[in-house]
């Protein structure tokens, strides 16, 4: 695999991602939301970052953007439909857009639903997902300016992509996750196993992501919703759970 995704722990429970194209030793970060531990990340990784890839313009995905753009000069990469709330974009890009990183591109997918000028990023070499606050292990983001059946369709988006797919979401999530998923699904052996593995890892500090695409098809009530109106009550109880 060519390109390599790396968490970086920002904040209280957020994961900013360092991607490093091994082809030509080109580095980028995805969402930084503080600028010191992805500055430490970079220095540790050889000191030059080529890229910044934004999924969408909360303050906790784009935050570390200003100190890094200043100290790196690295290609600022978002959506061209929300470059009116997101850092200066260099490279501004829409559904589908495909943006050179190394030797593999990174391929534009639009995700509105936890934001309406949501993206993610599918780098099929290196079979990563950055679906941002999209899609998280065991759930998905909270509707602040879609609709359920928006999520739903972006949700359908990913349907095509292998199982093998690592899912490199944006927060640590999975655990309070998968308290909901076994509320609504409670006879699913797969969810109950995975369920027990993330506390196992909880309880040991470490990270429950990535975690594969097959792994979230088979356990993540909101992958396995059948239609909009389905998600979208899991949505509403997820709220108030």
């Amino acid at each position: 695999m060519t390109v390599t995704a790396t968490r970086i722990p920002m904040l209280v429970d957020n994961y900013s991602w360092l991607l490093r194209d091994q082809a030509t030793g080109k580095l980028a970060i995805v969402d930084p939301a503080a600028a010191e531990p992805a500055i430490a990340a970079v220095e540790a990784a050889g000191g030059k970052l080529d890229h910044i890839f934004l999924t969408h313009h909360h303050p906790d995905h784009i935050d570390g953007v200003p100190a890094l753009a200043a100290r790196y000069h690295p290609l600022v990469v978002g959506h061209a439909a929300d470059s009116h709330r997101l850092p200066k974009l260099d490279i501004a890009v829409r559904e589908g857009d495909l943006v050179d990183f190394g030797a593999a591109q990174a391929r534009v997918i639009a995700v509105p639903g936890h934001t309406l000028g949501h993206i993610a990023y599918y780098i099929a070499d290196g079979g990563i997902l950055l679906p941002g606050d999209t899609l998280f292990s065991l759930g998905c983001g909270r509707l602040f300016e879609g609709t359920a059946e928006d999520m739903f369709t972006s949700l359908q988006k990913f349907a095509a992509l292998p199982d093998e797919t690592l899912v490199c979401c944006g927060h640590e999530y999975t655990q309070s996750n998968a308290r909901f998923a076994l509320s609504v699904d409670p006879q699913n052996e797969a969810l109950r196993a995975r369920a027990a593995a993330v506390d196992g890892l909880r309880a040991a500090g470490q990270a429950t992501i990535p975690v594969t695409l097959a792994s979230e098809r088979a356990c993540n009530p909101f992958l396995r919703a059948p239609d909009a109106a389905s998600l979208g009550r899991l949505r509403a109880a997820k709220d108030v759970f």
